[in-house]
């Protein structure tokens, strides 16, 4: 579909919405009403002339106070819990983070917005407790973003919601086929947020203007963005659904740590046995250390191909080579800059005794993969079959992705666990118990039951 053409605009201080001053052709928006006026116009020339009268998005180009400077001392965090405390109403809250730059997910650039306050950008490395901030906002409504995004980090600086609206959330919620951020202010708003600065690498420092106004433009919608979705889900009768969602999000603090996350190291599928698997390990392992000690993505100091093709290499060795290469030249590149702490890393693993060496496989942590279910438990596999067809089908019914009704692993926990021919009330109850929100399990614990009971497990 050809994207409707985009006019620039900035927020004046005075004016709450951009101004559109006249309406522009657009050939290729379809889906548009015509205009009551074309009566006389035949119905295959109507169309055309409806379309024309869908208007541009307006390119969002600048906030409408301006660009605000970054705060970076003691002083101007006070001032900014001031203001903060002049304000009123929920405050739109963001964090620019380094991924893929520097070592772990802290922010470096902490952005807030609030109705009588103004917008602030905040430097969190020179300012690394934002608590008076924290004090000031209160028990305001947080309006983020993905909030499983940046909860993690904004904790890291003493920043916690009490209350909390996930603009992301809720337009899964309403049934909104893309959720980022550009895409939800275009359906809601009508406005163009460019995103070309999404994936900079924000730990710069001075950061560039350019990033900048990027920054504070993403604060600068969540507001209106916010009062949007909630008004398309009380239409759709889903604000107690996104209540209790919102609700469940104030205790995230981040996703639980991996077991062995080196098993996750690109192209470790070719290595083979445990010795092999132990090269990756402390090749692994080594990066971490280096990455960690420089405050570098790991990436960046040995790329995952490098490790893999080192373990490849030596996976039946008995001994380590002189010296470390590769064909690839970007590899060799990041070999030669760390070579002798990777060969320290690769003899290490060539001189593990057998007891030493990882599992090949770790054991489970919770039910089989469902593939495997149909030769392990063909009644528990009849009836995950029935129930993710049942979800499906209510899924398309209520416009919500069936992830956001119930998780996938929440369904085989009970579905491969779950008693023999459980009720509503059994499922509702075993589901809650394992971190389903009741409107969820409203909806979700009949299915299950049903198919449960279309699949009883036979007697002996």
């Amino acid at each position: 579909m050809t994207e409707p053409a985009a006019r620039p605009v900035a927020l004046e201080p005075d004016v709450a919405e951009p101004v559109i001053d006249s309406v522009e052709p657009d050939a290729g928006q379809p889906g548009a009403e015509h205009s009551a006026g074309s009566g006389a116009a035949s119905a295959a020339e109507a169309e055309p002339v409806a379309q024309s009268l869908t208007p541009p998005l307006v390119a969002l180009t600048h906030p409408r106070d301006g660009v605000p400077d970054v705060v970076s001392t003691e002083r101007g965090l006070d001032e900014v819990a001031r203001r903060i405390r002049e304000g009123h109403g929920p405050i739109g809250v963001d964090a620019e983070r380094a991924s893929g730059y520097r070592y772990g997910q802290r922010a470096y650039l902490v952005q807030l917005r609030r109705e009588g306050s103004g917008s602030f950008l905040i430097d969190p490395i020179t300012c690394p407790d934002l608590s008076p901030v924290q004090d000031a906002i209160g028990d305001a409504e947080w309006i983020l973003h993905a909030a499983t995004q940046d909860l993690p980090c904004l904790t890291e600086v003493n920043l916690r919601p009490k209350a909390l609206f996930d603009t992301e959330l809720g337009g899964r919620l309403a049934g909104l086929p893309r959720v980022g951020l550009g895409a939800m202010v275009e359906h809601y708003l009508g406005l163009s947020l460019a995103k070309e600065h999404s994936a900079v690498d924000w730990s710069t420092r001075p950061l560039p203007e350019p990033w900048l106004l990027y920054a504070a433009l993403d604060v600068e919608v969540l507001g209106r963005l916010r009062d949007a979705v909630a008004a398309d889900l009380q239409a759709q009768g889903k604000a107690a659904w996104a209540a209790e969602e919102f609700e469940s999000l104030l205790g995230f603090t981040g996703p639980e740590p991996r077991v062995d996350p080196w098993r996750r190291t690109s192209g470790m599928h070719k290595v083979r046995g445990r010795r092999g698997l132990a090269v990756v390990r402390e090749l692994w392992l080594e990066r971490d250390r280096i990455a960690r000690d420089r405050d570098i993505a790991p990436g960046r100091v040995v790329p995952d191909a490098a490790i893999s093709e080192i373990a490849i290499a030596n996976q039946r060795a008995t001994k380590p080579p002189r010296s470390l290469s590769s064909p690839d030249g970007r590899l060799a590149r990041s070999i030669r800059r760390h070579h002798d702490a990777l060969l320290a890393a690769l003899t290490r693993a060539l001189e593990l005794p057998e007891s030493d060496l990882p599992p090949l496989t770790l054991p489970p942590s919770g039910p089989p993969p469902i593939k495997a279910w149909a030769d392990r438990d063909p009644v528990a596999a009849a009836r995950v079959a029935r129930a993710r067809e049942l979800l499906t089908a209510v899924s398309g019914e209520l416009a919500v992705p069936v992830e956001n009704l119930l998780t996938p692993d929440l369904l085989r926990r009970f579905l491969w666990d779950g008693p023999a021919a459980p009720t509503t009330d059994d499922v509702a109850a075993a589901l809650q118990a394992l971190g389903a929100r009741r409107w969820q399990t409203t909806i979700t614990a009949p299915l299950i039951s049903l198919a449960c009971r279309e699949h009883p497990v036979l007697a002996g």
